[in-house]
């Protein structure tokens, strides 16, 4: 089983509102994330909250999706990383591999989750990154025996960290457009534009 854990839990201080509601292809940011993530089989979905938790939490399809909500969103990605991780080993303890995402990353799709997925299954990597604009990033695949190390995050540092400190042990799949998302309203106008 795979979780796929979307962390939604910052309070989108450039944006001035939540960018996790901001609409989007007739849903919003978030909505669009969840229901690409939840075409996945053999997945469970877990959305972090965090800031503006009550009117995320009104987003979404409780008998369907799970929240988890990170009361220390403004210690950084970290404690939402070890919220979600945490929260996905308590009601499955069985799980035995795990996807962050962002919704911020408009582009992202099924094809980016089952793409991580299967390149997993394929070359046996315990990390399975995006990459895109030079870089490696976020949707990305942690097998289990990467938790601890996820768990262990402090303050602002996030996947990344884990990634280049065990790049012998990551593999990559492409996604086009994962360099693009939406941190200020000029971003969003641009996105919008463009659709």
């Amino acid at each position: 089983m795979t979780g796929i854990i979307i962390l939604a839990a910052g309070n989108s201080s450039r944006l001035g509102q939540p960018k996790q509601l901001l609409v989007y292809k007739d849903t919003t940011l978030l909505q669009h994330i969840i229901a690409e993530a939840s075409a996945i089989k053999e997945s469970v979905v877990i959305v972090v909250t965090g800031a503006n938790h009550e009117l995320i939490e009104k987003e979404i399809d409780s008998s369907k999706i799970k929240t988890a909500f990170n009361q220390d969103w403004e210690l950084g990605m970290s404690s939402s990383i070890n919220t979600g991780i945490n929260k996905a080993l308590q009601l499955f303890p069985e799980i035995e591999k795990c996807i962050l995402a962002v919704c911020d990353q408009p582009f992202v799709s099924h094809s980016v989750f089952e793409n991580l997925i299967a390149e997993h299954q394929k070359n046996g990597k315990g990390i399975i990154a995006s990459s895109y604009a030079e870089t490696l990033g976020t949707p990305v695949l942690f097998d289990k025996k990467y938790f601890g190390e996820l768990l262990n995050l402090k303050g602002q540092e996030g996947a990344k960290k884990i990634i280049n400190q065990f790049l012998d042990d990551t593999a990559s799949i492409p996604f086009e457009k994962g360099n693009i998302d939406i941190d200020t309203e000029e971003d969003y106008n641009k996105l919008i534009s463009e659709l």
